[in-house]
């Protein structure tokens, strides 16, 4: 009796070891994917910003002809790089300002740079840049 359980003994060992290795290996194939879908996420996550700086950059500059604070923006965006670039407008854009703006970040190794470009009328930049001031009713 004492030789059957020695025979079951050395089998069910081996299948354990079995299963304790597979189990290994899909452990190390899920944790390599959520590796790299952690990285692409981050990637995403920079490149969401730097549309988010660059377009509300876009928007300042047309809405009121000055851009957003250095100050605002790395409060706002940290570890982004905003730039602008101005050039007069060409051919059928002559009366016109080409304004470009870059924002550029990274994710892991990997540089992210989103660049937003927008014709504005000149009028429009060179008009007073300090804000109205309300004056009192029935003054």
């Amino acid at each position: 009796m004492s030789g059957k359980c020695r025979k079951y003994g050395g089998f069910l060992w081996t299948e354990a070891a079995v299963a304790v290795i597979v189990m290994g290996v899909i452990l190390v194939t899920f944790a390599t994917l959520l590796n790299g879908f952690r990285r692409f996420n981050n990637y995403q996550l920079v490149r969401q910003r730097c549309i988010a700086a660059a377009g509300a950059q876009l928007d300042s500059i047309t809405a009121t002809g000055k851009p957003i604070r250095d100050e605002d923006i790395e409060r706002l965006w940290p570890k982004l790089n905003v730039s602008i670039k101005k050039s007069p407008g060409t051919s059928q854009w002559q009366e016109m300002t080409l304004v470009e703006v870059t924002a550029c970040g990274r994710s892991f190794h990997n540089e992210v740079k989103v660049r937003f470009s927008r014709y504005i009328s000149q009028d429009r930049l060179s008009q007073d840049q300090t804000p109205a001031t309300p004056t009192p009713e029935g003054k």
